[in-house]
């Protein structure tokens, strides 16, 4: 006999997976999106005819620490059987499930009837990339940070235009008339003006600026940062790239080859103040006279990649990300602290420098990068 929960489960299907995990995430169990979706695939392997079906897929699913297993069977009485529960028993036993990585070869065998002989274990199979993509750079083993980095060439980046002054001439209609093309057509036809001409205002590509802190507390993410900046070099038109710490480095040139590998072995030399100290305020005000307020961030995206630690004065941070905004189109900081449970921006230069900026977003993982690249893409400005 099905149970009247498991019996509108298979009515309503994923929709009542999805609740149950969001439920979940509500009680304070760390539920990705990744694992949502291995449950309702579980869920339709083992079938839902049961409470003990639905019960072994979440658990194997949903839960990856012991200490989890007591708030799982609160949330799945609770929003399963409609019913508080003090202690939860559990019927029959937990089906064999077999985890299975997923790699790249095209010829990777379904099953294995060696090992299944009677069909009683059931393969679940799970990507090792998509399970990395929420992990924190900073908990990533060498191993993990290599794979993370060679997705990053998978990441999308466009190209945005704006206005420009300058008219170029178009074949449409349009209310600016193009008096001298016009005239020349009409004096091969003996003055008759056959043809008019137009005029339309010509765009060029908005530039991207990326100012990547490079400072000891940033070490446990800047390799990841600068593999991301090397993504959006070879991807994007336009793009410059600074790295940050006492002193500020170019690194545009050295990032422009195809190769990762090849950039990374030509920009790392360059930045002789890796995992030092940091000096945002005189680095940030040294872009600004060189290069920032002279042209390269006149109507550009400007990304300031940092934790926002400062050993310089915090007022000197301030004022020239106050100058750097009058000028740009948009600016961004990317803070890989902020995804820290209980983060609040009370750094002295991370303070300083929120009144000056357009958006305050995330850094710490793939995913959040990923995040980062989608609003890059944003072609709405």
């Amino acid at each position: 006999m099905i149970e009247p929960a498991v019996a509108e489960f298979v009515d309503h299907g994923e929709r009542l997976a999805v609740g149950f995990c969001r439920a979940l995430r509500v009680a304070g169990l760390r539920v990705p999106p990744s694992d949502t979706i291995r449950y309702v695939e579980a869920l339709g392997l083992v079938g839902a005819e049961s409470r003990s079906s639905v019960y072994w897929a979440g658990r194997t699913t949903l839960v990856h620490r012991p200490e989890d297993i007591g708030l799982y069977d609160r949330i799945f009485a609770s929003y399963w059987e409609q019913r508080a529960a003090e202690s939860v028993s559990i019927e029959g036993t937990p089906q064999p499930i077999v985890l299975a990585l997923d790699t790249d070869d095209e010829d990777v065998p379904e099953g294995d009837d060696e090992t299944d002989p009677d069909g009683d274990i059931q393969p679940v199979r799970f990507s090792r990339a998509e399970i990395l993509t929420e992990k924190d750079f900073a908990d990533c083993t060498p191993e993990e940070l290599a794979e993370l980095t060679r997705l990053m060439s998978r990441l999308r980046f466009t190209t945005h235009h704006r206005r420009s002054r300058r008219m170029i001439p178009t074949k449409r209609r349009t209310d600016r008339p193009d008096l001298a093309r016009t005239v020349r057509w009409a004096l091969r036809h003996h003055g008759e003006p056959m043809r008019r001409a137009f005029l339309e205002q010509a765009t060029r590509p908005r530039r991207l600026v990326m100012v990547l802190d490079v400072s000891g507390s940033m070490e446990a993410y800047a390799r990841a940062l600068i593999r991301f900046a090397h993504a959006a070099v070879v991807a994007r038109s336009r793009v410059e790239v600074f790295a940050l710490g006492t002193r500020l480095t170019r690194l545009t040139r050295q990032l422009s080859s195809r190769d990762p590998d090849e950039a990374m072995r030509t920009a790392m030399p360059k930045v002789r103040d890796w995992a030092g100290g940091t000096r945002l305020g005189q680095g940030i005000q040294e872009f600004n006279n060189e290069w920032g307020i002279r042209g390269m961030a006149r109507g550009g995206i400007v990304v300031i990649l940092s934790d926002g630690w400062d050993r310089g004065d915090p007022s000197l941070l301030g004022s020239e990300l106050e100058r750097l905004h009058r000028v740009t189109e948009e600016l961004i900081w990317v803070n890989p602290l902020k995804a820290t449970p209980g983060y609040a921006p009370l750094a002295a230069g991370m303070a300083a420098a929120l009144p000056h900026l357009d958006r305050f977003v995330e850094g710490h993982s793939y995913a959040s990068l990923e995040h980062l690249a989608a609003l890059l893409a944003d072609t709405s400005r």
